[in-house]
């Protein structure tokens, strides 16, 4: 657990919890959270932020990998 913090700054399951119950994930799907991950991450590292701007990075790494094993949804379903 400890080192999942390290790597993303919080329970990395709760959070995948978050991003399913989301209306940004129920509506538009796992791409614009992503999106919005790396929005964040841009914003804190123009603060000079980078530690934060690694776990935001991180957490959209893992929700890319989690959409191409098939466990996430990428886009909306219309």
């Amino acid at each position: 657990m400890k080192q999942q913090i390290e790597m993303y700054g919080c329970d990395i399951e709760v959070f995948e919890e978050s991003v399913v119950n989301s209306l940004t994930y129920k509506f538009s799907g796992a791409n614009m959270v992503i999106a919005g991950l790396m929005s964040d991450a841009q914003e804190v590292m123009s603060f000079g932020d980078f530690e934060s701007a690694r776990k935001y990075l991180n957490k959209a790494k893992y929700l890319l990998k989690k959409i191409n094993a098939g466990e996430l949804v990428g886009t909306a379903q219309q």
